[in-house]
């Protein structure tokens, strides 16, 4: 029975692969089981974390080159035509490519997250928050398009004709992508103008909210309800942008009206009551005004106007002001007016 052939192998040929393979694999489970068993208690025991995340980043790549490099042994112990054979060489060397572009992906990341990431949310500055996310994601990309170049190359393709060709169909596929390029256009405009920050307050088409994250494509904002909103970056450059946060503090214009049998002497003090208050609360600039603007229709106009500092809460600001004036008025028989008309009936 073992010297029966099948595809130019013996079944005790074939056997012999699979043998192969599967202790192959058992292996790399072995070589998994002690790195997580002794090799992380010895690297915890350090001082420094990097040998911590190269052993933890290695050991899924090792596992896999392990059983790649077994199945490829396997593979070379049968009777194979000479194409087949090639194409395994190519493809065990484009495995072990695609490996290694795996592990430093990994590597890369796990340094971004464990000591850029920090260094970067203890800085000043918003802008390396923003270009962080573009690098990490740019590197990765830049890896992994070096190993699938390398890769084809192995495999015995003309990676210059084949570069031709993607810049071709890459002309086509920006008139089908314009939408994508323009979003990409958009944050670069973004980057460069910078018309806000992370952590910013904006408004834009109909949303207000806070900047949580700049993308290459889209910016996400977490709006006054709490939802995220993920607005595609061509929406910036062609629509306007309210920076909120780049305000000096919050202007508020209050329209107070008096009756019409106000003395001179009591719009006087409604003006001055109105400037105490102002200046009596630590939450308003210096920079208010309070005038008698005009004579309404059915009241004597007043219009106070006056800026909640930037970090100030602007509806306790303005409820404690109006509360403050409501009551100072009401002491003082200050009147406020309401619409009235007055009809005169003509007899006959």
């Amino acid at each position: 029975m073992w010297e029966k052939t099948y595809y130019n192998n013996t079944i005790g040929e074939w056997f012999i692969a699979f043998a192969i393979i599967i202790l192959s694999y058992m292996i790399g489970r072995t070589l998994y089981w002690l790195i997580a068993r002794y090799i992380k208690k010895i690297t915890s025991a350090t001082k420094t974390k990097i040998d911590d995340l190269f052993v933890d980043m290695v050991e899924e790549p090792l596992v896999g080159v392990v059983t790649i490099s077994g199945i490829y042994t396997a593979l070379n112990t049968l009777n194979l035509s000479d194409k087949i054979e090639l194409w395994i060489a190519r493809g065990f060397k484009s495995l072990l490519i695609f490996a290694f572009a795996w592990l430093a992906t990994r590597l890369f990341d796990s340094v971004v997250k464990e000591y850029l990431m920090p260094m970067v949310s203890k800085s000043k500055s918003d802008l390396d928050d923003q270009l962080l996310p573009i690098i990490r994601k740019g590197v990765t990309l830049t890896i992994w398009g070096i190993a699938i170049v390398v890769a084809l190359d192995n495999a015995g393709y003309d990676v210059g004709a084949v570069l031709a060709g993607l810049g071709i169909g890459g002309l086509a596929f920006a008139l089908a992508a314009k939408d994508t390029i323009s979003n990409l256009f958009g944050g670069v405009t973004i980057f460069t103008d910078r018309p806000f920050t992370i952590r910013d307050r904006i408004k834009v088409n109909e949303f207000d909210g806070t900047v949580n994250e700049i993308g290459i494509r889209s910016t996400r904002l977490v709006t006054l309800e709490g939802r995220t909103v993920t607005i595609p970056n061509s929406s910036f450059s062609n629509n306007p942008i309210e920076n909120i946060s780049s305000e000096k503090g919050r202007k508020v214009k209050l329209n107070l009206g008096l009756t019409y049998d106000t003395s001179p002497e009591k719009m006087e003090q409604a003006l001055q009551i109105l400037k105490d208050i102002c200046q009596a609360n630590p939450d308003i600039n210096d920079d208010y005004s309070a005038s008698f603007t005009e004579y309404g229709d059915s009241a004597l106009n007043i219009l106070l106007i006056y800026w909640i500092k930037k970090n100030s809460s602007i509806l306790g600001t303005k409820s404690a002001l109006n509360m403050a004036i409501l009551k100072q008025f009401n002491a003082q028989q200050l009147e406020f007016a309401f619409p009235t008309q007055m009809i005169y009936k003509k007899e006959l």
